[in-house]
């Protein structure tokens, strides 16, 4: 971009203490609110994606806002302009403390997300899901793989003044050489000996925090244990041993 947006302002958005953030992704009030719970005294922060949002709305997201945890809204917006920044304004009642789009929407809709988005919220850009390896980029016509994909978006998200990108560990690192100041939020994270499921760019807990993460996103090796609350105490003990390092 020739003429970037200036930079949003950071004062009201201290980094999260607590750097794992455990997704609820169920549709149900009841089942989000029992291992809401049941996490709550893990965990930094709570994901509720579509799943839940489109099967419980606003209110049973401002439920779940109830436990006291901060919300990340991972609705991963992807629209024409306005439209994106109405769907933001829509969600701002809600006050989550991290929120994000698809990259892929151009700069046109990444500015105007970010001018629509309340200042203490992060606006986050999904650059490639962590689902996707680089046979599936090139069947959709993204040759080069998925690191120059991501480190792309990463940077348009960054021209645009966001606050940081949603990737997988591996790219970390490099993106933040570039972006010190970001916020990197990886899912597919995996404890050892869990399966990586529909994941395929997937990292331990650890690895993602060395790399430079700042939220852990971890879903079904939490919410799907026979023990959730023993998984993410597990989870957070890992991440616990793991901060020294990570700096």
């Amino acid at each position: 971009m020739a003429n970037p947006p200036p930079a949003r302002p950071t004062a009201a958005k201290p980094p999260l203490a607590n750097p794992l953030c455990v997704a609820l992704d169920v549709a149900s009030v009841d089942a989000g609110l029992a291992l809401g719970r049941a996490v709550a005294p893990h965990a930094g922060a709570l994901k509720l994606g579509l799943e839940f949002v489109m099967a419980c709305g606003p209110q049973g997201v401002a439920a779940v806002a109830g436990l006291g945890l901060p919300l990340f809204l991972d609705v991963k917006l992807h629209d024409i302009p306005n439209t994106v920044a109405g769907a933001i304004r829509a969600l701002a009642p809600l006050a989550p403390a991290v929120l994000n789009v698809h990259a892929a929407g151009g700069p046109a809709m990444l500015t105007a997300a970010r001018a629509a988005c309340p200042p203490a919220t992060r606006l986050v850009a999904v650059t490639v899901l962590t689902s996707l390896d680089n046979a599936d980029l090139a069947a959709t016509g993204v040759s080069g793989g998925a690191a120059p994909q991501v480190r792309r978006l990463a940077g348009l998200a960054r021209a645009c003044g966001l606050d940081g990108v949603v990737c997988s560990a591996g790219e970390v690192a490099a993106l933040a050489s570039d972006w010190p100041d970001g916020l990197f939020v990886v899912p597919g994270i995996r404890p050892r000996g869990a399966p990586a499921r529909d994941q395929k760019r997937v990292t331990g807990p650890a690895e993602a925090l060395a790399a430079g993460a700042g939220l852990l996103v971890v879903g079904r090796p939490i919410t799907a244990a026979p023990d959730p609350s023993a998984a993410a105490r597990a989870i957070a003990a890992e991440i616990a041993a793991a901060r020294p390092q990570a700096g």
